[in-house]
């Protein structure tokens, strides 16, 4: 929608990167050889994979390349993205490329390994190179170095292992654990083929986990994967070219990612606090639901979790921030996403600003003009970098999130993308629902308080505790993996507005 639930997009995105390096590692020892998956998503197919490898001059060359189209209230988003790995024989990483199109956005990054253990970083976005240096993360494996560890370890039933697997599009390794299930009968495009389970546990530092089931064949060629994505069943099939490249089915989205709420809020509760009573779908799993200054969590004893928001009014700050918090000073430095040091984000911000002298009223003042700044609620974009908002003026709630903190960053303000769910009264035919949404964190006056942009602009007031964080980052893939892990895991079972308490859902 127009200002709820941009952000499943990136949430699908990040599952297929990570379905990529674990549910396609099995390619065969062939000099060269293409196989072909279906992208299934509720039982329809939303895309394909294709993937290549090469071996000459003593180079494994990986490629895998993916497509899928998905409907947000009857508009297609489409996306398209390419890694190449290229690796020593043994499966040594020695570099990569990933191209990534999120609607009229291209990203490419390339990497090289020097021998030093250093990776050397090349990101080009919207006609802009930067340069970066950082350690390569140690006994991370790419394609090749996955497909050899599987061969090693074997397929008996009971093996388990652990490794750490690099994302070239993420620019992180993932942490992930390995366990080798028994054989099963498997349907696959009307034949029964008998396969090995093999269940993969992905963890990313600071988030929850995300369990992948694959089936493969005694070469380790997956046949099948099977991830869970916001209460949604994901697949990967292994399939024929045609049937790879035959038209899709996407599916809509929106309606599948209201969360009902059992009480109606109305403007004045929303000044808060709230206090929301989360339930596991699930008995006894985990909600790794992040803590800020304007939320806080506590587990109870029947594994429900009460979360309360309480909203911060901005006061005072210094403008620039003058400290030398590591934390905040990573909330200020630009990337991919949040190009603070663009030419075009820097006047926005100076203009947004004007003559504030405290950082309160520059955020203010930034929540406001980003508000009134995109003027295309657009359905349609993908995924766009703060740099491309500022030159199109259009988006959704997620382009208002990182627009706005890119302009914070480039003023001194530190600055975070907060992903998570939001109340509305009523979206496209829903009542009463929270939606998936983005807004902003910023550290003023000595906290980090939050903004609203998207919902400021479309007059729905701004940041209120209407809003339950899920997901706190720089605005990267990586940031939304626990937003993948808690979409669809939980209801709201009931909620306390000031002074009042409501009714319980079962």
């Amino acid at each position: 929608m127009n200002d709820t639930g941009s952000e499943m997009k990136r949430t699908i995105w990040f599952i297929i990167l990570a379905t990529i390096r674990i549910g396609l590692p099995g390619l065969a020892q062939d000099q060269q050889e293409v196989d072909y998956f279906v992208v299934m998503l509720e039982g329809k197919k939303v895309g394909h994979a294709i993937q290549t490898r090469s071996v000459a001059d003593g180079r494994v060359t990986t490629t895998e390349r993916v497509h899928v189209s998905i409907n947000r209230v009857g508009v297609p988003v489409s996306m398209e993205m390419t890694e190449i790995a290229i690796e020593t024989t043994d499966g040594k990483p020695i570099g990569f490329e990933s191209i990534q199109q999120l609607s009229a956005m291209k990203i490419t990054v390339k990497g090289k390994i020097r021998p030093d253990g250093k990776l050397d970083v090349t990101t080009e976005s919207m006609g802009a190179r930067q340069n970066t240096q950082t350690d390569w993360p140690a006994g991370a494996l790419m394609a090749e170095g996955l497909r050899l560890l599987g061969i090693r370890q074997g397929l008996e039933p009971g093996t388990t292992y652990k490794t750490s697997i690099f994302v070239p599009s993420l620019l992180q390794a993932v942490a992930a654990e390995v366990a080798v299930g028994p054989r099963k009968k498997v349907e696959l495009f009307g034949q029964t083929v008998e396969l090995t389970e093999v269940k993969t546990t992905l963890e990313v530092a600071g988030t929850g986990q995300m369990t992948t089931t694959s089936y493969v064949d005694k070469d380790y060629r997956s046949h099948k994967t099977v991830m869970p994505m916001a209460g949604m069943l994901f697949e990967m099939l292994r399939c024929s070219e045609e049937v790879a490249t035959s038209p899709l089915d996407p599916v809509e989205l929106l309606g599948r990612m209201f969360i009902p709420s059992p009480v109606q809020i109305d403007n004045a509760a929303k000044a808060g606090p709230i206090v929301y009573t989360l339930r596991p779908v699930q008995q006894g799993a985990a909600l790794p639901i992040p803590v800020t200054d304007t939320q806080t969590v506590r587990r109870l004893e029947d594994g429900a979790i009460e979360l309360t928001v309480r909203p911060i009014r901005p006061a005072g700050g210094s403008l620039p921030y003058d400290g030398n918090d590591p934390t905040l000073l990573a909330a200020l430095r630009p990337n991919t996403f949040l190009q603070s040091k663009d030419g075009l984000i820097i006047d926005l911000a100076r203009k947004a600003i004007a003559d504030a002298n405290d950082a309160a009223t520059a955020l203010m003042r930034i929540e406001e003009f980003v508000g009134n700044y995109i003027q295309d609620k657009a359905l349609s974009i993908g995924y766009a970098s703060a740099a491309e908002v500022a030159q199109t003026r259009q988006g959704d709630c997620t382009e208002h999130a990182v627009l706005a903190a890119a302009m914070c960053r480039a003023v001194g303000i530190p600055a975070r993308v907060v992903t998570g769910i939001a109340y509305v009264d009523q979206f496209s035919g829903q009542t009463n629902v929270f939606g998936g949404h983005a807004w902003v964190s910023a550290y003023v006056g000595g906290k980090w308080v939050c903004i609203d942009p998207a919902f400021k602009g479309t007059g729905r007031g701004g940041y209120d505790a209407g809003h339950i964080a899920l997901a706190v980052g720089d605005g990267q893939p990586a940031d939304f993996f626990n937003l993948a892990v808690l979409l669809g895991q939980f209801t709201i079972q009931k909620i306390q507005l000031p002074q009042t308490v409501t009714s319980d859902r079962p």
